[in-house]
């Protein structure tokens, strides 16, 4: 496709025929490009086993590409049938606690189940023999959603699966005993048919366990998606992430490798006052996902999510800075859910480009304005973000951090990523998302906020991006545990006290709402900036060549240093051993020393990214705002930039 892709999810199976050709009429008007269809229409396109009706989907695609709407075709396999359940009721999930799940809401078969699979298969096929050469069809929309709300199932054919996946991973029962450490509470197995999955208990199941099954879970998943995408071959396919940042139960790394062209939905948390930051998380890490290349913001709204505990609207100007928001961060689309709001099913007070109330609202003028600019971007389309700064994500660690009898209850894995993302963002340092084991080369600054389970040949690549000359900064808790949630051998932080220059010899957490005292930033004969407090955490650091530039004043740990700095090589390690309230500041002096570039005198409510050529600058405030520096053409007015951006406004700058 040319251009920024403008749309959504369309579904005129709910609509008589003179609303669906109103439908098109609408989109043109709308500027409308491409629309997801047929995602949950299972019980339509087959509504009895081996009888196929594609007639009523035919006469839709056919109007579509007729007014020049291309179709992200979807497979409904998110949505089985009721012939399908009533055959099978064993294919419905099974909770951890024991609970078989309903049907008549959505995502209500197992991916494990072998006749859910069969029948999935029988389906794709037709479909791709059906609409593969159609040219209305330019790419497939594969299920929708996975691992929300199913993540882990625990039925008979779950457990099936499972054992035949811990042979294939282990190979004999000895290597799993090892690593899971079955000696512990005598758990030692002497038949793979002893093992069963880590059902709910009256006590802590083995974590190693727990944390084998999450990616037994992810890799079900997945292969349910592969035997859809070996189906479909021919045009791109892909799968809409259930929302990056959100999405704990399936590991998008591994998801990444085997999608053509990574898609996110994204919902703005409303009542967040700072949602457009978690916004530009999730984007960077769909980016980020995407190797740095262009991606699909295939779901958001226009307006009220109907499913978070208020409906809160969006406020003039922000649907437009949301949308707008993603493709500064890459996105070559902009898409909602959905095109027209539902008059019945449970997500019917969910806001859509055309609302309940027509065509004479705010939202509706606030769509066609929004298609009109998205296609002056068309040139923006296939640019890409670049950044000297990475972030690490490792699904894997987010398992394995919230899992229970971790030392704190305040260690949840986002907490420390969203505070060190913040505090960057308000600094205006974009940033991408990277595995423990990625390439790290181009980035002046990597920041680790919440690896508690990495692997010795990740923090050995941690270490060789300090000794090359990089800068790295390593919040508490982190290299604590192997990849089957064994502590390294040795202090903490395990098999990162060599590239920190420290060891962790006891850890104290903080009680609620308890502060500790620290001193001033002490980087020269000078001490920097004002004495800070800190919460949650405190621990007692012994340094083995790290300097102390920082230390606790009060607290368990009074004394001893709260965040330090290792010369290794031609880099810079850095150690923060609590959760300092002035984390800005401090990451602030850490990028400055990294030679990372940040533009001055920017108010922290501008969010100002570049995209190749194109400088997106974004006002999140009710005043405008002058940006020295940054001449060009204003993509969306036509006119040069002015310098000025208007309270609440987006400008597009083409640099010279």
């Amino acid at each position: 496709m040319a251009g920024i892709a403008f749309g959504g999810d369309y579904n005129p199976e709910q609509w008589p025929r003179e609303v669906q050709e109103e439908d098109v009429r609408l989109m043109r008007e709308a500027g409308v490009t491409l629309v997801s269809l047929g995602i949950f229409a299972w019980a339509l396109l087959e509504p009895a086993e081996g009888r196929y009706e594609f007639g009523w989907l035919d006469e839709i695609v056919d109007r579509l590409h007729a007014n020049g709407v291309a179709v992200n075709m979807g497979t409904p396999t998110a949505a089985p049938p009721p012939w399908f359940t009533r055959k099978h009721p064993d294919s419905l999930p099974v909770t951890r606690e024991g609970r078989r799940v309903g049907s008549g809401g959505r995502e209500h078969a197992c991916s494990s189940h072998p006749a859910f699979r069969q029948a999935t298969a029988d389906l794709v096929t037709r479909l791709a023999e059906h609409y593969g050469d159609h040219p209305a069809v330019v790419m497939w929309h594969v299920h929708n959603e996975y691992g929300a709300p199913l993540g882990e199932c625990y039925c008979d054919a779950s457990v099936a699966a499972w054992r035949d996946w811990l042979q294939a991973r282990y190979a004999t029962l000895d290597a799993l005993n090892d690593a899971w450490g079955t000696t512990f509470w005598g758990q030692r197995y002497g038949d793979w048919a002893e093992i069963d999955a880590p059902r709910w208990s009256h006590t802590v199941v083995n974590p190693a366990q727990r944390l084998d099954y999450a990616r037994f879970a992810n890799d079900e998943h997945r292969g349910h998606f592969l035997l859809q995408k070996r189906l479909l071959a021919g045009k791109p396919v892909t799968t809409n992430f259930a929302g990056t940042v959100n999405c704990k139960s399936m590991d998008l790394w591994t998801w990444a490798a085997d999608v053509d062209v990574v898609a996110n939905d994204h919902y703005l948390d409303a009542e967040r006052p700072d949602n457009h930051i978690h916004l530009a998380m999730s984007a960077d890490l769909s980016r980020s996902l995407a190797g740095g290349g262009p991606w699909l913001l295939m779901e958001h709204s226009t307006g009220a999510v109907s499913w978070q505990r208020r409906g809160i609207a969006k406020r003039p100007g922000e649907m437009r800075r949301n949308s707008l928001a993603h493709v500064a961060r890459g996105s070559d689309s902009v898409m909602f859910f959905q095109w027209r709001a539902s008059r019945f099913g449970a997500e019917k007070f969910h806001s859509a480009m055309v609302p309940h109330a027509g065509t004479d609202s705010a939202i509706w003028r606030d769509v066609v304005r929004l298609g009109a600019e998205v296609g002056r971007l068309a040139e923006v389309a296939g640019a890409r973000v670049t950044a000297e700064v990475a972030i690490v994500w490792d699904w894997e660690s987010y398992w394995a951090l919230e899992l229970e009898w971790r030392p704190s209850a305040e260690l949840r894995f986002l907490e420390r990523v969203e505070a060190y993302y913040e505090a960057l963002w308000r600094e205006h340092v974009t940033v991408d998302f990277v595995h423990p084991s990625a390439d790290l080369t181009r980035y002046r600054l990597v920041v680790v906020p919440s690896s508690y389970l990495l692997t010795e040949g990740a923090a050995k690549n941690l270490q060789r991006h300090v000794e090359d000359g990089g800068t790295l900064v390593v919040s508490y808790f982190s290299g604590i545990v192997d990849e089957h949630d064994a502590v390294h051998p040795g202090a903490y932080p395990g098999v990162l006290r060599e590239v920190l220059g420290l060891s962790v010899e006891e850890f104290h957490p903080l009680r609620e709402n308890e502060t500790v005292t620290l001193t001033r930033l002490n980087l020269s004969a000078a001490a920097m900036g004002r004495p800070g407090s800190a919460r949650s955490w405190s621990e007692r650091v012994r340094p083995a060549g790290a300097r102390t530039v920082r230390s606790f004043v009060t607290g368990p740990d009074a004394g001893f240093p709260a965040v330090t700095r290792h010369r290794l090589g031609a880099g810079t390690a850095w150690y923060v051993a609590t959760a300092p309230d002035d984390l800005r500041e401090l990451l602030a002096t850490i990028a400055a020393d990294a030679g990372v570039a940040r533009p001055a005198e920017l108010p922290d409510t501008l969010e100002m990214v570049h995209r190749g050529p194109y400088v997106f600058l974004i006002n999140h405030a009710d005043g405008s705002v002058r940006v020295p520096g940054v001449t060009g053409e204003e993509l969306i007015t036509g006119a040069s930039f002015t310098g000025e951006v208007p309270a609440g406004g987006v400008c597009v700058v083409r640099t010279p």
